[in-house]
């Protein structure tokens, strides 16, 4: 007999034992003290060895918390485990993490991240259960539905009230640094190179483009002078490598045409759902696997899935599709995309007691009133009375095939452990042998080694490219996809190897096992690739702005004035200069990488602080005192041994 389960327990990986456990450690926590003892407070983050940054974000936190009278403790966990903790339990204190957009963003992207009415769900949505405060979301909604100055000046208040309310505290924005060798594949962006629209601007170098020639393209002779093998492990100035280097040159030729690259995360290699909050940090080779109506590349809106749409009247979009199959051969249609949009909002398509909402895209997906399939090609889609800006993000969704996940609306069940009606297969599943309709699809996978994937002989980039297609009216198919895009991608296959550390990924990509890294380096591999002779540093402008959120469903997090102390502990420009090795950019505002809509007040520019929680005290150096004297003001005690009191429950 199967036993109900709660979904947050359930996403937690745990068991019915477990659930017991997690409910005393919340006792532990900050709501359930004792009168008069020290607060605690726990910072979650993932280790060293898969973000640098984080972790010392975290310890530098946790210091000056400490130095302030706060029992202050770093949990490190892996990054599915951190994200189901955070995302999906909302069983934290604190945690440091990475903003989900891998690119600058719209605005409207703080909709869904900070909007009340997403309180109660699981994923980005509101992650930190912040309540209307101060009007944020009628500034939200004001700058969804205004365009121009109106909306401009909807979106300097919102940036200033979340800088004073302090939901999250935005640390830096990353130069995400890549290492890239271009002997075999060519035109890397600078900008970002392991996008989607990076990799599809791929070119084969020029030796090996259009023929049949195999070489080795690289191999053991690039490597520094100063690195020395030691039996059949490899070491890097005496670090050892054997357990992290599962790369070995077997022979094969290495201009296959296959675009190798390496990693240190290996979600990739376990999970294709690609609305799997937990398993996905930018989404961009899900998004490969399932194309979206349109794709925004560099800021340049591309109709992509969608042919092209137009106006029907003020709310409403027809949006015409290409010829597209689904990787197992069924045709593409826009009963496929009227699903999407119904099921991105409730993912049991109404069988169970309330909607079960999808944990990412949520915020696009709020945009849409409706989606109606007109006949096989045709799809109309009414907006909820938001701008253009909007109701592009709308269009950027992944576009799933009705026949595969209409069969994932049921409650999940695993092991023989029924979920309640709180969670659906579909948000549970791995999604294996994923059917998707983009420009690659998924040929293998090792858990937490590698995955395969190989390009779509059937995608419109190719077909219509190569077989001189016309569409009804006579026109060029491609006409609206840039040239950079038309025939790809150049790589026959794509592998993705999981790396035991940065040094490791760097090597292999200067040793010719790998033509790129994937996840971002930390600033500790940069020397590194320069003494790579073959690898170079690509240092692009990223969106996915570190932060400290703060769970203000407990208190004293749950007081704005507390989480504004707790920010100003944070010295960010010491941490750009130490923890980042200056690869980064401190700042005050979730928009900073797009400084058009960030009010003068908030730009960081030549400032040494924040400009709205400025740090207490001088660079790299604490007033503690200050900061002490700070929460004495909001209303918070101290014992006579200088350990500051958890609120009474």
């Amino acid at each position: 007999m199967t036993r109900p389960v709660s979904r947050r327990a359930a996403l937690a990986g745990v068991g019915l034992a477990a659930l017991s456990a997690g409910c005393l450690g919340r006792t532990r926590n900050i709501v359930g003290r004792d009168r008069g003892s020290q607060l605690v407070l726990e910072i979650a983050a993932p280790p060293a060895d898969t973000d640098p940054n984080a972790i010392r974000i975290a310890r530098h936190f946790a210091e000056n918390l400490s130095a302030v009278g706060v029992d202050a403790r770093i949990s490190t966990l892996g990054r599915t485990d951190l994200r189901r903790k955070v995302l999906i339990n909302h069983n934290f204190d604190a945690y440091v993490g990475q903003f989900q957009e891998s690119e600058p963003f719209d605005p409207d992207a703080m909709y869904a991240f900070t909007h009340s009415r997403f309180v109660t769900e699981a994923g980005w949505q509101n992650p930190f259960g912040l309540s209307d405060v101060n009007g944020v979301d009628e500034l939200l909604a004001r700058q969804r539905r205004s365009a121009g100055d109106d909306r401009r000046e909807a979106v300097h208040a919102l940036q200033q009230t979340l800088g004073e309310l302090q939901p999250f505290t935005v640390v830096a924005f990353p130069d995400p640094l890549t290492a890239v060798r271009e002997d075999r594949f060519e035109n890397w962006t600078d900008r970002q190179p392991l996008s989607v629209g990076g990799l599809l601007g791929l070119e084969r170098a020029g030796s090996v483009a259009g023929t049949e020639e195999t070489g080795t393209a690289g191999g053991n002779d690039t490597a520094d002078s100063n690195d020395t093998e030691d039996g059949d492990g490899r070491s890097i100035d005496g670090l050892e490598l054997l357990g992290d280097m599962p790369l070995t040159d077997d022979g094969e030729d290495a201009d296959d045409g296959t675009l190798r690259l390496v990693t240190t995360d290996e979600r990739i290699t376990e999970n294709w759902n690609p609305i799997a909050a937990e398993y996905r940090r930018y989404g961009t080779f899900t998004s490969l696997l399932y194309d979206r109506l349109a794709l925004i590349d560099d800021g340049e809106v591309v109709p992509w899935l969608a042919a092209g749409w137009e106006r029907t009247d003020d709310a409403t979009v027809e949006l015409s599709l290409r010829s597209a199959d689904w990787h197992d051969g069924e045709p593409v249609t826009a009963a496929d995309v009227a699903f999407t949009y119904e099921f991105l909002r409730d993912t049991s398509m109404g069988a169970a007691e309330s909607p079960v909402p999808t944990p990412t895209f949520r915020g696009r997906v709020s945009a849409v009133e409706s989606a109606t399939a007109v006949d096989e090609k045709t799809v109309e889609i009414a907006f909820d009375d938001v701008n253009e800006a909007v109701a592009v993000r709308a269009l950027t969704v992944p576009i799933l095939p009705e026949h595969v996940w209409t069969d994932r609306t049921a409650a999940a069940s695993i092991a023989g452990i029924e979920f309640d009606a709180e969670t659906t297969e579909a948000v549970v599943t791995n999604n294996e042998d994923p059917v998707g309709n983009g420009p690659v699809r998924f040929v293998e996978a090792t858990p937490e080694e590698s995955v395969t994937f190989e390009r779509n002989p059937d995608h419109f980039l190719r077909r219509s490219a190569d077989d001189g297609e016309t569409s009804e009216d006579g026109t060029e198919p491609l006409a609206e996809i840039p040239e950079r895009f038309r025939r790809k991608p150049a790589f026959d296959r794509l592998t993705i190897e999981v790396m035991g550390s940065d040094i490791a990924a760097v090597q292999a990509v200067g040793d010719g096992f790998a033509d790129a890294t994937v996840s971002s380096l930390g600033p500790d591999s940069v020397t590194r690739i320069g003494r790579e002779a073959d690898a170079r540093l690509v240092a692009g402008q990223s969106g996915g702005f570190y932060h400290i959120g703060y769970n203000a469903r407990r208190a004293p997090l749950s007081n704005p004035r507390f989480r504004a102390v707790l920010a100003s502990l944070v010295d960010k420009q010491r941490l750009v200069d130490v923890a980042f090795d200056g690869y980064a950019e401190p700042a005050a505002s979730p928009l900073a990488a797009t400084p058009e809509w960030v009010p003068a007040a908030l730009r960081w520019d030549e400032r040494e602080t924040d400009p709205v929680q400025p740090f207490v005290g001088e660079s790299g150096s604490l007033d503690a005192e200050a900061a002490r004297d700070r929460l004495r003001e909001a209303g918070y005690r101290y014992d006579e041994e200088g350990r500051l009191l958890a609120p009474n429950p």
